[in-house]
């Protein structure tokens, strides 16, 4: 029996990602759904936290690039009072001083330092890669890994709700998970905290927590994240993992297991315009650029159509500008532009 050409109706879902699953998992559920392999995602969520995890399918993976750039919201709790070797709540207790009580000074203290743009070091285990290996890898094998601090923008770090005292119960290490990071079993005080976070691409949420801890000197992890917004993605959007295998059951045809299947995503095309400001181009200028031909445009008519659509880039290299969606006359989007010297450049065909 030939092979049914892996060829996908392209487009973006928003899954709200449950707590235990990987992204990865998440990937591949997807997969097995669309009946493809060509599924990414934009904006890697830890195991542990929950929330807006924005899937491409096809030719739509190309757009995944900017989804992974965009801004970001999460509401987090903090736990103060025990530090872990992950700085989530999925690691193992590397110090447990406790924490009685924190005052709305000591948080605004702590807290103050991390806003704006600011220098942070990653979280140890993360998969950022330190000589070709991921530094999660190294630190279960034991190794002492030190990452680089990298820039990072945190637009809004607030506390949502008073702190709540209370007490933890740790339990015996694994040895084989922390090698020489042994904290007695038993209870401790802690003290929890509620926060919103909105901040910029590559930014470690865990390592807020980390460093609000080691600045109170009581250390501090993650015990919950959600991710609340993507871009201008909001959690609304999103559907669950049951929410979409009911969806893609319900619009296959019945007799019919063997039919493509029919997943409810933003279209590529839309995807793009509700993305990235538009270009018309003639029949001429589309039929060049599906060869890769970027159209002409005049500085002139290019200046008046940024002013139409209000096409401000950020201050910065011309690379790190906006992409500008190039749509035929039919509307179809075809692929990307940017400019580059008062001129248009081809990003990308799809």
């Amino acid at each position: 029996m030939a092979r049914r050409p892996d060829n996908p109706r392209p487009g973006l879902l928003v899954i709200d990602k449950p707590q235990g699953l990987t992204s990865h998992d998440v990937v591949s559920r997807v997969r097995r759904l669309a009946h493809t392999r060509k599924v990414g995602h934009g904006g890697t969520l830890d195991p542990m936290a929950t929330g807006v995890l924005v899937i491409g399918i096809g030719k739509a993976t190309k757009l995944l690039t900017w989804v992974s750039g965009h801004s970001k919201e999460y509401r987090a709790t903090i736990r103060f009072g025990v530090a872990t070797n992950t700085d989530d709540a999925e690691g193992v207790a590397t110090a447990a001083v406790g924490c009685a009580s924190l005052s709305e000074e000591q948080l605004e203290a702590a807290l103050a330092p991390l806003r704006g743009d600011i220098m942070q070091v990653p979280s140890t285990v993360s998969a950022i890669k330190v000589n070709g290996k991921r530094a999660y890898a190294l630190a279960r094998a034991g190794e002492d890994v030190e990452l680089a601090a990298r820039p990072v923008r945190i637009s809004r770090l607030e506390v949502l709700a008073p702190p709540r005292p209370g007490e933890c119960i740790l339990e015996e290490n694994d040895a084989d998970n922390a090698p020489g990071e042994q904290v007695p079993p038993g209870p401790v005080r802690v003290v929890d905290v509620d926060v919103v976070v909105e901040c910029s691409s590559g930014t470690y949420v865990r390592a807020l927590a980390r460093d609000a801890g080691e600045a109170l000197g009581v250390g501090a992890h993650l015990t919950a994240l959600r991710r609340t917004r993507v871009g201008d993605v909001p959690l609304d959007t999103a559907m669950t993992l049951e929410e979409l295998s009911a969806a893609v059951e319900a619009a296959t045809p019945e007799g019919e297991p063997d039919a493509e299947p029919v997943l409810p995503v933003v279209p590529l095309g839309e995807a793009a315009r509700t993305m990235f400001p538009s270009l018309l181009m003639t029949e001429a200028e589309a039929g060049a650029f599906a060869h890769g031909q970027a159209p002409r445009r005049s500085r002139g008519e290019l200046a008046r159509w940024a002013t139409e659509v209000d096409y401000h880039p950020d201050n910065g290299s011309e690379e790190e500008a906006p992409p500008i969606a190039a749509v035929a006359p039919d509307g179809t989007v075809l692929g990307l532009l940017r400019i580059d010297a008062s001129r248009l450049r081809t990003v990308l065909v799809f």
